[in-house]
């Protein structure tokens, strides 16, 4: 039975006494402290919270704290509520506003991998250290794959593959962060948590990959492979504009001016979650509309597309499903992006090219604009990059060679001006001999 003494503290104030228990025959003693939080506006009784701890110093320095935050009006009530509850509502409130494909990523990292390991921990005991052992299980073994046996085959156990563990990439651990770190944010906000222990964590540098742009002669065999291609305007579209392939399956004629040469792009074709084949129009991948001056091959290349789409639909009548669509299929309906990608593969296939991605015809524009002297900024504007650092960032390597190339220009101008001087001063040695 416990021991105690002192009075109740007044409010804002607080206590500390000595506490004894007995438990199956074995005393332990404790130090308490209780404090005055506030009032129940109902009631009007004291709301209180104690602290416990092995000696008088160590439940002193805890009570002092939340009486410093009282009477600063910092205090929070600790929540009760554990991260998996506030996920729950973190997603089903606060998500409403994000992009359905990204809300599904989102509650895919959290079902997969921040619910398993995290989500019965109290929200309000969650610790830095606690989330960054998380990131570094996951660095070790946070995916898993297929297990195959040694003839290649996938080992089954009662009719269902057998799944063993492999690595995260650094990336998929810093998109994990990412949607922790969102959710406990909203929790300060709202109160829940004072500080978001995400904050403290630390990261493995993600490797960014090399990029592999097509270079000129793959270019010219790829111009030449697609010329009797029914997706050779989306696909050169794509390699002389840098589009997205969601950019360009989403482009609508509203959104070309032929007669002044500007594509605005403000919209991309995206994949209804959890409806295979269907597909929406939402804004582009950083949320803000570009402008895009074309050239003439592609102003052309888009006015004779139209000329050919509009003798289409006169020929189909009442069948022709008009949507708006730059480039669509024979009855008007938007392209699938998976059908132009797949056709590029094959294509690529074609060409002595076979790993060539459909994305490397936006880094192969990237690359041409940067080449033939555009500025940094002119290129981030045209991609569509958030930054003209991550544009930097992605393509130095390109201006790292554009800059030596400078540097072998500028020494053959400096020998060609010393060799001009060398020559001028032989003439006049030979003038004064004469």
């Amino acid at each position: 039975m416990a021991k105690k003494g002192g009075a109740r503290g007044a409010p804002g104030g607080g206590t500390i006494r000595k506490k004894t228990i007995e438990r199956n025959g074995t005393s332990y003693t404790y130090w308490e402290a209780r404090i005055t939080t506030g009032f129940d506006p109902v009631t009007g009784r004291q709301k209180q919270r104690s602290f416990s701890a092995k000696t008088q110093k160590e439940v002193r320095v805890k009570m002092q704290a939340a009486l410093v935050d009282i009477n600063n009006h910092d205090y929070q009530e600790p929540s009760k509520m554990t991260l998996g509850e506030w996920l729950d509502t973190w997603e089903a409130e606060y998500l409403n506003s994000v992009k359905p494909f990204t809300r599904l990523n989102y509650s895919q990292h959290i079902k997969n991998h921040i619910r398993p390991a995290l989500g019965n921990r109290k929200l309000k005991d969650l610790s830095g250290p606690d989330i960054q052992r998380f990131y570094n299980m996951l660095i070790q073994e946070g995916g898993r794959k297929r297990k195959h046996d040694d003839a290649g085959r996938i080992v089954k156990k009662d009719g269902k593959p057998v799944y063993e563990a492999m690595p995260l990439s650094a990336k998929t651990v810093k998109n994990i962060h990412g949607v922790l770190h969102k959710a406990l944010e909203k929790a300060v906000k709202l109160g829940y948590i004072r500080v978001n222990p995400a904050d403290t964590c630390e990261l493995r540098k993600a490797e960014r990959k090399e990029i592999r742009p097509l270079n000129d002669d793959e270019i010219a065999r790829f111009i030449q492979a697609v010329q009797d291609h029914p997706l050779r305007a989306p696909l050169l579209t794509t390699l002389f504009t840098g589009m997205r392939r969601g950019e360009v399956c989403g482009l609508l004629w509203e959104c070309v001016d032929l007669d002044n040469g500007v594509i605005t792009i403000n919209k991309q074709l995206q994949n209804i979650p959890g409806q295979r084949g269907a597909y929406h129009l939402v804004s582009t991948k950083n949320g803000k509309g570009r402008t895009l001056k074309m050239s003439s091959f592609v102003t052309e290349l888009l006015r004779k597309h139209k000329e050919d789409q509009e003798q289409t639909k006169r020929e189909l009548g009442a069948l022709w499903q008009e949507g708006g669509y730059v480039f669509c299929n024979a009855i008007g309906e938007h392209l699938s992006p998976h059908t132009v990608y797949h056709n590029f593969k094959r294509i690529a296939a074609s060409i002595g090219v076979p790993a060539a991605r459909l994305h490397d015809l936006r880094h192969s524009y990237a690359a041409l604009s940067l080449q033939i002297g555009d500025d940094i900024k002119t290129v981030q504007s045209n991609l569509g990059h958030h930054t003209a650092a991550f544009t930097l960032d992605v393509y130095g390597h390109i201006t790292g060679r554009m800059k030596q190339a400078s540097a072998s220009r500028q020494d053959a101008y400096i020998q060609s001006l010393s060799g001009h001087s060398e020559t001028k001063r032989e003439n006049e040695r030979e003038n004064q001999a004469e």
